[in-house]
């Protein structure tokens, strides 16, 4: 049987998925489940949500005409192997759209997901969250987004199996392989407040 993969937070609560469930429906808090611990989910900074957002919005914009939709962290994503559930910044599910039995708000199976990366949940997104995240058998890259410095990296599924991290930075093209586009990086943190 698989060990549950931890973060180091206390939990908030020891409860069964159905519980977890009844809990997320009514909570202002979104929560992470993991193997029956539930924890507390950190609130994101001003800049943490604007590059969330400009992430999102241009993945949806290079996605246009494919048969692939974005989420935002407002969707849940369920890892039945690991008995992991979190909210992704953003996550794309391309083709069709696959839930959990017992949770139909719980998304099985994305080909990408994005987190940006908070000083407070950088080890954690980068350690056990990516552990869980590469159990889901549709999963091709995991998608990493620097606040602290203009850096994008994607930990990529190669064909033989294998996850290897790309680096992409200010003045290249981000690459996401498994859906045939790419991005300018610099798009992604530019703040229109300090145009010009």
């Amino acid at each position: 049987m698989l060990q549950p993969l931890t973060t180091t937070a206390k939990p908030l609560h020891r409860m069964t998925y159905p519980e977890y469930l009844r809990l997320e429906a009514t909570s202002t808090e979104k929560h992470e489940f993991i193997a029956g611990d539930v924890y507390a989910m950190a609130g994101g900074t001003i800049e943490h949500g604007a590059i969330a957002t400009a992430f999102a919005r241009d993945l949806a914009n290079a996605l246009e005409g494919k048969p692939c939709r974005v989420y935002n962290s407002d969707v849940r994503v369920r890892v039945q192997d690991s008995k992991f559930s979190s909210y992704p910044d953003v996550s794309v599910v391309c083709d069709q759209v696959k839930t959990d039995a017992d949770d139909e708000h719980g998304l099985l199976n994305p080909v990408v997901l994005g987190e940006v990366l908070s000083e407070g949940t950088e080890g954690y997104d980068r350690g056990a969250k990516a552990m869980h995240y590469r159990r889901i058998s549709s999963l091709r890259e995991y998608v990493l987004v620097s606040v602290v410095e203009r850096l994008i990296e994607v930990q990529r599924l190669n064909p033989q199996g294998i996850w290897e991290i790309h680096v992409y930075g200010m003045g290249q093209q981000l690459q996401l392989a498994s859906l045939g586009i790419s991005i300018p990086v610099d798009r992604i943190y530019a703040n229109p407040l300090s145009a010009g």
